[in-house]
C-alpha cells in the first residue's frame, strides 16, 4: 500500500462528472481513432483493447465505436488527428504532462502554453519532466464497494503490483500488461470502477501549499476543460485543505 495524490482523487471525480454530460465520450473516440491506426482488431492491439474496454464502460454505443475504429484505420474520413505530449512546470515547480489529440497543433500549443502562463507555470522541453514518471495501469474502485484486504487479495491474485489509498477510493497500480487481467478479475467480482485506464504515474510527488497548490488545481482543471486534451498527469500533491480553497 503507498500513498495517493489528491489531485489523482479530483481527476476521478471529474471524469464521473464528465461522463454525464458526455465529454469523455469525445475523448475516447479520439483514443481509439490513434490506437486503431496500428492495427483494427482489438485481440492483436492492447492499447485499441483498453480504448474500447473504457468506451464499454461508459455505455458507449458499439455503432460508435466501430466507427471510430474504421476513421483511425482510414476505412472511413475523419481520421486526421495528431497525438501530442506536453510537459511543463505549474506554480511551486510541480511536473505537469499533457496528452493532447487535436487536428489544429498550433492552435492547441497557443491554448496550452497560455493556459500554463496564466496560473504561473511554462512549457518545458521535450523530455523535461517525462522521465519522473512510469507507465501503469491505473483502476479506481470506491472504498464503499469492497474492503481494503479483500481488494488486494482479489487483484495481486490477478496480477497486480500495488494499491494505493485515495482518500474515499482504492487505486490499483499494475504493469500495463497485466491491465486487462486486472480489472477482468474486479468486474467478474461485481465491483464498480470509478476509472480504468493505461496512463503515467509520478515515481514521486511534491507537496505544495496555500498560493501554489490552489494554482496547481486551477491549472490541472483548466488543461483538464480544454476539448483537445485527453488526458494530464502531475506530481502534485497537497492538503486537502489546499485543495479544496
Amino acid at each position: 500500500m503507498s500513498g495517493h495524490s489528491k489531485w489523482a482523487t479530483i481527476k476521478h471525480k471529474k471524469a464521473a462528472t464528465d461522463a454525464k454530460r458526455g465529454k469523455i465520450f469525445t475523448r475516447l473516440i479520439k483514443e481509439i481513432m490513434i490506437a486503431a491506426r496500428n492495427g483494427g482488431d482489438p485481440d492483436g492491439n492492447p492499447r485499441l483493447r483498453t480504448a474500447i474496454l473504457a468506451a464499454k464502460n461508459v455505455s458507449m454505443p458499439s455503432d460508435n465505436i466501430k466507427k471510430a475504429i474504421m476513421r483511425g484505420t482510414g476505412e472511413l474520413e475523419g481520421g486526421q488527428i495528431d497525438e501530442v505530449m506536453f510537459e511543463g512546470y505549474g506554480p511551486g515547480g510541480a511536473a505537469v504532462l499533457v496528452m493532447v489529440a487535436t487536428d489544429n497543433r498550433n492552435r492547441t500549443v497557443s491554448d496550452i502554453r497560455h493556459a500554463f502562463s496564466k496560473q504561473g507555470g511554462n512549457l518545458g522541453e521535450q523530455g523535461s519532466v517525462s522521465w519522473m514518471f512510469e507507465r501503469k495501469s491505473q483502476i479506481v474502485v470506491e472504498k464503499d464497494k469492497i474492503g481494503e484486504d479483500e481488494l488486494m487479495s482479489l487483484v495481486l491474485e490477478a496480477g497486480a503490483e500495488d494499491m494505493k489509498d485515495g482518500g474515499d477510493s482504492w487505486e490499483v497500480i499494475s504493469d500495463p500488461n497485466s491491465h486487462d487481467a486486472v480489472l477482468a478479475a474486479i468486474q467478474k467480482a461485481g465491483i464498480e470502477t470509478i476509472a480504468a485506464e493505461v496512463g503515467m504515474i509520478p515515481k514521486n510527488l511534491i507537496e505544495l501549499e496555500g498560493k501554489n497548490a490552489a494554482g496547481m488545481v486551477r491549472l490541472l482543471e483548466a488543461l483538464e476543460e480544454h476539448d483537445d486534451v485527453q488526458n494530464v498527469y502531475s506530481n502534485f500533491d497537497s492538503s486537502e485543505e489546499d485543495v479544496e480553497g
